[in-house]
């Protein structure tokens, strides 16, 4: 390429067409000139005149001028001319071209604008013919120089990672470099880290190095934690600059399960300060459904923290079997546990009917023996959801009969009569210690003392599961507590009392540790390894690299060491991971993390991302070139006397380069041809934004699993306006019901009444089963009753167990959405429809039912995202996906039933059905 300040040719040789300019100036300057018209009588005399001398005429010069410059934009355009060229470096020549990009969480925030100047890197090497191969250092692969058009085919599949390379992929990288010479371009994330030292070393002896850096402002943030009832956070920025005002929000749930904004809060960084703190008090409950903290405007994983169990403090019920010694308080039973407790958790008081309504997370019996059976059953069904029953060992549950022919429900083990006593007068043997914590034992890894003996215990039955059970031991081999699980909670026994009276256990600080393993296992604090040794965590949710959470469920289980110790990568992502009994978040940033700007040596050229981009002229020539040349031809005609012509053919010219839309049709056609072109469902507009939304993903939902599953290949749905748009072009309609939309107008009505009477079907949704019945006092359900006042709809009857809709393409006989409920309304049959004999159903009307009416909300059921994942969660694990999939089936059966009438009552079908239903 050859360069003439910032303009560029690709094929310079051409410009030297341009001296032939002049000699074109000289044949075209001459014009034959324009005829004279007169008005002669005797012209009739003239005929057959002949004269022999031509007359010219010379070319006007604006003429010639503009002849000239169309010939000089066509030879300039074929040049090849570039704006802005990316100059070659002379030390480079032909060498093979190695991108280097960090490609970090840190690159996300302005990817696009890395991307655009790769592709103007790779388009410069592709002129000079360079080879070119790309090296991500945040997941290092093998280097293979290729055309840099092959490279370019690929720029939409390359994408940072949510993690900064390390020591680790350094390593790899280096491996990754082949062993000829060759240059580098570096696109830095500009952070500071040691592993670049070594691969920057390296690259500078295989060659030349440039590195290509964006002086933005990098933004992060730093984990959550509690103190003092407070949500502390810490906020970095990468360069120091003046004064400047971000927006932390944290994101989570309403009440009613839908994704809200909790809370928004300005936070302000110093002059010069690269850190800043906010304190955020918010109740526990709105702190308990916050889900993610971020710096609003950013795209990146490191301006999102995501929070676990060590947020919020933990509710610990205590309840006692009798009361303390008046005057005794070291001898009360809960004194010990109050104040182990009281710092890191919320004690609450009360009988256990009283704390059950709280739904607290611990509930803590001490010296406990029988419940009520009411009381049982409520426990049973807490522990069954997730909580925590933390019993204690006494006199009362000593002397008593609980769990000892048979283990009772809310028992571990099974109990000797008595209980032992070591160490007295009247006993045999010396108080007892501690034994090591097993490696499987929640207490692993925390430390007992000689000083701390045991004198009394309530002992287990020998039993075949009571080896599994045991999660603490004497030394003498006998159980000091013991657990067991039940459904999703568990049952602990600690086999000494709470105070001190059966051993000094309470006295220690031991005690404390075992509480919080046990109690308040999910308080705030750091996780310390040893204690993740042997557990595995299932990821539930992870962070792309621009702070986007994805579902993680697919992904395989961390080992709880390497989820503590080892720096984030391909196996470990950031993101919210699961144990046994509690949630942990692995963030970008953590607590001890400082962002450090990266200092280049001074003979390493840096340059910014924000260069001027390289634009190609040469299309835009041609076409002024095309142009001038029309306009020439304009010229000439008029110049020769032939102008009449001239404006016809320019007035065809106007009409065919009109805009597009002065002749396109208008808002009414464009939705007649692209509602008509393919099947298309619709939903109804509300008003309400938020719903409006989500019934569009919840037909392009219902769409792309008709495309998958059946041969019906709907387009993308749309959305209709009662009032404005037609809907006789679409099968099915969806109209979700909210209690704050308007009344359609008349016109509005008569459109529905005949899109009802001409086949089309409009599924009612009132979105509120799970509060009401459809049609009673609920608000949805009132305003149904409003709207459906002036529809032409047929008598309706709750769908008979023998409806078509039961069987057009699945057999159901439940249709589900977020809720269950089973009251849906379609088109009563006729009143002399009978079961025809040999047919297994009734011989129903052909007609399609022309409404269906429910409160199921199925559009949470439907709805996904671009990507094809649900949006809204149903349930809990299987039993959710299960309901899923069931509410898909019946949409699936409603748009056959749409499209294919009543043809599933046909005697051909019966043998197959009575053959599916196993009859």
């Amino acid at each position: 390429m050859t360069l003439f300040g910032v303009l560029g040719f690709t094929t310079p040789m051409l410009l030297v067409s341009l001296l032939a300019l002049p000699i074109l100036w000289v044949i075209l300057r001459a014009v034959p000139p324009a005829p004279v018209r007169r008005l002669f009588p005797g012209v009739v005399l003239l005929l057959g005149l002949k004269d022999d001398d031509q007359v010219t005429d010379r070319t006007p010069w604006w003429l010639l001028l503009l002849r000239m410059l169309a010939v000089a934009a066509v030879i300039v355009g074929l040049a090849g001319p570039i704006l802005n060229p990316e100059p070659k470096q002379e030390a480079a020549g032909d060498a093979p071209l190695l991108v280097v990009m960090d490609a970090s969480w840190a690159s996300a925030s302005d990817w696009r604008a890395r991307m655009r100047a790769l592709d103007g890197l790779l388009a410069k090497a592709g002129r000079d013919e360079r080879p070119v191969a790309l090296l991500r250092l945040s997941n290092p692969e093998p280097v293979q120089f290729s055309s840099a058009d092959v490279l370019r085919s690929r720029l939409s599949g390359i994408q940072p990672e949510p993690w900064q390379p390390g020591s680790t992929t350094a390593t790899q990288a280096i491996a990754a470099l082949p062993e000829d010479d060759f240059d580098s371009y570096w696109m830095s994330d500009g952070l500071d880290r040691e592993s670049r030292n070594g691969l920057l070393r390296l690259l500078e002896n295989k060659g030349d190095v440039q590195v290509f850096e964006n002086p933005r402002a990098l933004y992060a943030l730093g984990p959550a934690t509690l103190a003092d009832g407070a949500l502390n956070l810490t906020l970095h920025r990468l360069r120091p600059g003046p004064e400047v005002e971000v927006s932390l929000v944290g994101h989570g749930t309403d009440p009613a399960g839908n994704p809200a904004v909790l809370f928004q809060a300005p936070v302000t960084f110093a002059e010069n300060a690269l850190t800043t703190e906010t304190k955020q008090a918010l109740p526990a409950e709105m702190r308990a459904r916050i889900t993610r903290f971020e710096i609003a405007g950013t795209r990146s994983a490191g301006a999102v923290t995501l929070p676990d169990d060590s947020l919020r403090r933990r509710e610990v019920a205590l309840i006692a079997g009798r009361e303390g010694r008046e005057g005794l308080q070291l001898l009360d039973p809960l004194h010990y546990l109050v104040k182990a407790l009281a710092p890191t958790a919320d004690l609450l008081n009360g009988s256990l009917s009283e704390v059950l309504l709280a739904n607290p997370d611990v509930i803590v019996l001490v010296d406990v023996a029988t419940l009520a059976p009411g009381e049982e059953a409520a426990v049973l069904e807490w522990l069954d959801k997730g909580g925590l029953l933390l019993r204690f060992a006494g006199p009362r549950l000593a002397a008593s009969d609980v769990s000892r022919s048979t283990e009772d429900p809310l028992m571990p083990v099974r109990l000797r009569a008595g209980g032992r006593t070591v160490g007295g007068a009247m006993s045999w043997g010396e108080p007892k210690t501690l034994a090591p914590f097993d490696e499987d034992s929640p207490f692993a890894g925390l430390n007992t003392s000689d000083e701390i003996t045991v004198n009394s215990q309530v002992m287990a039955q020998p039993d075949p599961a009571l080896a599994e059970r045991v999660i603490a031991q004497l030394s003498d081999g006998t159980p000091l507590v013991t657990r067991k699980l039940v459904g999703q909670g568990q049952v602990v026994l600690v086999h000494v009392t709470a105070n001190a009276e059966w051993s000094t256990l309470p006295l220690s600080g031991l005690f404390v540790q075992m509480l919080e393993r046990l109690a308040i296992s999910s308080s705030a604090g750091a996780v310390e390894a040893e204690a993740m040794d042997g557990t595995t965590w299932q990821p539930i949710s992870v962070l792309d690299a621009f702070g986007v959470l994805r579902d993680g469920e697919t992904l395989p289980g961390v080992d709880g060491v390497d989820l503590v110790d080892e720096e984030l990568n391909t196996e470990l992502r950031p993101g919210l991971y699961q144990g046994e009994n509690r949630s942990l978040a692995r963030n970008v940033i953590a607590a001890d993390t400082e962002l450090a700007l990266m200092i280049w040596p001074d003979h390493i050229a840096v340059e910014g991302l924000s260069r001027p981009q390289e634009t190609p002229l040469g299309g835009w020539l041609l076409g002024g070139a095309i142009a001038l040349l029309l306009a020439d031809v304009i010229a000439s005609l008029a110049l020769s006397g032939r102008l009449v012509g001239a404006r016809a053919a320019a007035g065809l010219i106007l009409v065919l380069a009109l805009p597009v839309e002065s002749r396109a049709q208008g808002p009414d056609d464009q939705l007649a041809i692209a509602a008509t072109s393919e099947v298309v469902f619709a939903h109804v507009l509300t008003g309400d934004a938020k719903l409006d939304q989500l019934a569009g993903a919840a037909m392009r939902g219902l769409s792309d699993t008709l495309f998958f599953r059946t041969s019906v290949e709907p387009a993308l749905p749309m959305a209709v306006n009662l009032e404005e748009d037609e809907l006789a072009f679409f099968p099915f309609i969806y109209w979700p019901i909210s209690p704050d939309q308007a009344i359609p107008s008349d016109a509005a009505y008569a459109k529905l009444n005949e899109y009802l009477r001409s086949g089309g079907m409009i599924l009612f949704d009132t979105r509120d089963a799970d509060i009401a019945g459809f049609g009673t006092a609920t608000p949805n359900g009132r305003k149904l009753q409003a709207l459906a006042a002036r529809l032409d709809i047929p008598p309706l009857e709750p769908i008979p167990e023998d409806h078509v809709l039961t069987r057009t393409f699945y057999l159901l006989q439940d249709f589900p959405g977020r809720y269950t409920g089973r009251d849906v309304w379609v088109e009563a049959a006729p009143p002399d429809a009978e079961l025809v004999e040999g047919m297994p159903f009734r011989n129903l009307n052909d007609n399609v039912t022309p409404v269906v009416i429910g409160g199921n909300d199925w559009a949470s059921a439907w709805a996904v995202d671009q990507t094809g994942s649900p949006l809204v969660p149903l349930g809990r694990s299987f039993t959710g996906e299960r309901q899923r999939e069931i509410a898909n089936r019946f949409g699936v059966n409603l748009v056959m039933h749409v499209l294919t009438g009543n043809y599933k009552s046909d005697q051909v079908h019966v043998p197959a059905l009575l053959d599916r239903l196993g009859q």
